[in-house]
């Protein structure tokens, strides 16, 4: 069991529970329908990397779990963030960060493979 990855996996569910609320209620009457559209999407994109954390905190610490933890955290933080970013700035230019996320989170999911193949 990795607890670290468990920690960041739960921190991060969490934290969309919380940004995926705030979105619905607090920023309905302040965001276009565009722009809640990119909070949405991230937290949804977060809330099921947070979770794929979660199963990676479950495997016995190895280089090649911890490899796909760090690579789903960075594409959390560059996918989720940039589009938070990009809602509650309209800086839309931030918008060519996100596909660095995206790609950072389906290498974590080739990883994650890698990894489930080894200890098996």
């Amino acid at each position: 069991m990795t607890r670290w990855v468990l920690l960041v996996g739960g921190i991060f569910a969490g934290m969309a529970v919380m940004i995926g609320a705030f979105g619905a209620h607090g920023l309905k009457a302040v965001l276009d329908p565009k722009a809640l559209g990119w909070v949405q999407t991230g937290a949804q994109y977060q809330t099921t990397h947070a979770l794929a954390l979660l199963a990676c905190g479950l495997f016995t610490a190895s280089k090649s779990i911890t490899v796909t933890a760090v690579l789903f955290i960075m594409g959390i933080l560059l996918f989720s963030g940039s589009l938070y970013v990009m809602a509650m700035t309209g800086n839309v230019s931030l918008g060519m960060i996100t596909p660095l996320g995206g790609v950072l989170l389906i290498g974590g999911w080739i990883s994650f493979c890698i990894s489930v193949w080894k200890t098996t």
